[in-house]
Order: C-alpha cells, then sequence, then structure tokens
C-alpha cells in the first residue's frame, strides 16, 4: 500500500488524462443520493462511495463503486502493482459531527474535500479543518449550493453595482420539513443542534458573500412546531438577528415549518431594502406546481456546485503542487472553508445568545 505522500505525488502523474478518482465519504446526509447520482452519470469521474452505516438507499451505476467503509473508500484505486491510490478529492456527506475526522484525514492524504454543511458543529473544529487544509495544501470548498443560484447572483451584483443604494435591511426565511429518515438531523450529539443549525448557514453564506461578517448575533428559538418528533434539545423554530457595523440589520428565519405533506422540503427567500430600491429572490421558484405537484426546473444548483469543485481539483491535480500552483490551478473555491468557517461562528454566536438572551459580538465569541 502506498503511502499518504506516495498518493499525494500520484495525483499529478497523468492526472490531465483520467477520470478524477472522487470518494463520497458517507450516505448519512439526504443530499449524498444527488451528489452520487450526478457524480456516478460523469464520464470524467471515479466514484466510490462509503456506506459505513449501513443505508443502503444510495445507488450508483456499475462504473462506480459502492464499499463498506471509509478506509476502503480513500483505498480504493489500484496502482496495477499490488497496492493502492487514494482518492484525488473526497465529498464529505456525513452527520454533522463527524465531517472534522473525514476532513482531517483527507488532508492528511492530500485529497481536496468538498464538505457539507455545517462545515462542523463547533468553531474549534472548524479552525482545525481549515488550518489542516491549508498545511496539506489542498482545496477546502463548503457546500453551499445556492450560492450559486442565478438569483443569488443578481442580488450580488445590485448591492456591488449600489443599485439598491444604501441596503438598510435584509429579510431571509429558510424553512423545511423536519427532516425524516435522518434520525441524526435532530440528534443534538451529532447534528449539533436542530432547526438553528440545519437552516441559518444557507443563507448566513450568502450574506457573508455580499455584506461581511456581522457584528453581532441575536437568537430565539422554540419547540412548538414537531416537538413530539424532535430530540432531545433540538429546537424546531428560530429566528437569528445579525447587526452589520454599518447598523445593517438582517434577520433569518430558519424554522422546521413545512407541514409534513408539503409538495416540496421548503425555500430561501431573501429580501433585500435600500434606501433606492428593494430586491427579492426566490432561488427555488422556478417550479411547475398544483394538486400537491412540485416540478422544479431551471439551474441545477447541486450541479453547478459540482463543477465548480471538479473544476478546481481538475486544475490543481493537473498542475503544480499546491503551494507553487499557478492562476490556473485556484488558491481557494467559494464558497471556500474559510467562508464555512464564518457561517459555524454565526451559529455558534446564535446559539450563546438563545442561552443568555443577549446578543453576542462575534469578536467575543468563545474559541472564535
Amino acid at each position: 500500500m502506498l503511502t499518504a505522500d506516495d498518493q499525494v505525488a500520484d495525483r499529478h502523474d497523468g492526472a490531465e488524462d483520467r477520470p478524477l478518482r472522487i470518494a463520497l465519504l458517507s450516505c448519512a446526509h439526504t443530499h449524498a443520493a444527488g451528489y452520487a447520482s450526478l457524480l456516478d452519470a460523469r464520464e470524467d469521474v471515479d466514484l466510490v462511495v462509503s456506506d459505513p452505516d449501513g443505508f443502503g438507499d444510495v445507488h450508483v451505476s456499475e462504473r462506480s463503486r459502492i464499499v463498506g467503509s471509509h478506509e476502503a473508500a480513500f483505498d480504493s484505486w489500484s496502482d496495477g502493482h499490488g497496492g493502492t491510490h487514494g482518492p484525488d478529492a473526497v465529498v464529505v456527506t456525513s452527520a454533522n459531527a463527524h465531517h472534522r475526522d473525514l476532513v482531517l484525514e483527507a488532508a492528511r492524504r492530500g485529497a481536496h474535500v468538498l464538505c457539507e454543511k455545517p462545515l462542523a458543529t463547533t468553531v474549534a473544529d472548524a479552525e482545525q479543518m481549515v488550518t489542516a487544509c491549508c498545511e496539506a495544501g489542498v482545496l477546502l470548498m463548503t457546500a453551499f449550493p445556492v450560492r450559486f443560484a442565478p438569483q443569488v447572483a443578481s442580488l450580488r451584483e445590485a448591492v456591488a453595482h449600489g443599485s439598491l443604494g444604501e441596503v438598510v435591511g435584509v429579510t431571509g426565511a429558510n424553512n423545511g420539513k423536519l427532516p425524516t429518515g435522518r434520525d441524526w438531523f435532530t440528534d443534538v450529539d451529532l447534528s449539533g443542534g436542530g432547526a438553528l443549525v440545519d437552516h441559518t448557514v444557507h443563507i448566513a453564506q450568502i450574506l457573508d458573500s455580499v455584506f461581511g461578517e456581522p457584528e453581532s448575533v441575536h437568537a430565539v428559538t422554540n419547540r412548538i412546531l414537531y416537538a413530539d418528533r424532535a430530540g432531545d434539545g433540538a429546537e424546531t423554530g428560530g429566528l437569528v438577528t445579525l447587526t452589520y457595523p454599518d447598523g445593517m440589520v438582517a434577520t433569518i428565519d430558519c424554522s422546521w415549518s413545512q407541514p409534513a405533506d408539503a409538495p416540496t422540503w421548503g425555500g430561501v427567500t431573501i429580501q433585500a431594502v435600500g434606501t433606492e430600491g428593494q430586491l427579492a429572490i426566490d432561488p427555488f421558484s422556478q417550479h411547475v406546481g398544483g394538486f400537491g405537484q412540485w416540478l422544479p426546473y431551471g439551474a441545477d444548483l447541486d450541479a453547478l456546485m459540482l463543477d465548480a469543485f471538479l473544476a478546481g481539483v481538475r486544475a490543481r491535480t493537473a498542475g503544480a503542487d499546491a503551494r507553487t500552483a499557478g492562476t490556473d490551478a485556484p488558491a481557494v473555491l467559494e464558497p471556500s472553508g474559510d467562508a464555512g468557517l464564518r457561517t459555524v461562528k454565526v451559529v455558534a454566536a446564535a446559539q450563546e445568545s438563545v442561552a443568555s438572551g443577549q446578543p453576542v459580538a462575534l469578536a467575543a465569541l468563545r474559541g472564535a
């Protein structure tokens, strides 16, 4: 078996002429099946999926493989001489609490990383992950597919060009169904919390990309809806208020408030109000509906995110070492690990605020 250093060196040998070796680590997250399907369909990817928990509901074609352990996924590619090669990159779709260990192992082996959000369940873990990937010279991207929506790009452009004047307030909502079929989502030891953790990060990342970091966070939560189905201590409703240095205020409704029989999982909406105008975006508005049906069309945000990640990995593996890479090999891929870390800080501040009943300054956040 090759050492980790040998596996890193091998990634640059003919990488431009072969499919990228991608390991999807865990079938725990609900996005695992979608990512696996998209990766499996690509001719430029050699996919291995690990399912150590035996979910058994992620399916791939004969050209890909499903293995029973993460270790097997890391060592799935034969070198033709009785040894194995590791993946060029991994996609981490485990329970939130397991992100850190899988990302650290990938960094140790020199594999680039796309990690599901939230990046980690604590600020300290997220910081360790970002540092490890930086020191190993591998890409760390956080899986925020909504960032790739054309509507979100329109918001960024409108604010950057001053079309709205001075933005004074933003209202965001990421409502959804209480997750079913994956009990870890409401197990605070595995998820880090309930709806506050699950649904704050999408909009927090979009706001981060447009307005930067907030100055303080104030949050309230409850268990009014679906308390009988949520794990002990997992909130099912929440409202997070972000205050920025220039006085702008943004709110995020992060509740699991969709009825169980709703035709879709939920949605993401943002309304920005400025001194010269307003802009409302709804990245999931393109659909045909009625009679309990929801048939989406338009951009496939998961596919756009994977396209960006794989293009970045291809540039790295076909080019020089990460520390001396040229302009064709990106230093970071957005949303980066640092972006994921910043959203973890927002969630951590929100959790502290819920506990104390007071706003929490990000600069004073414990472990920040």
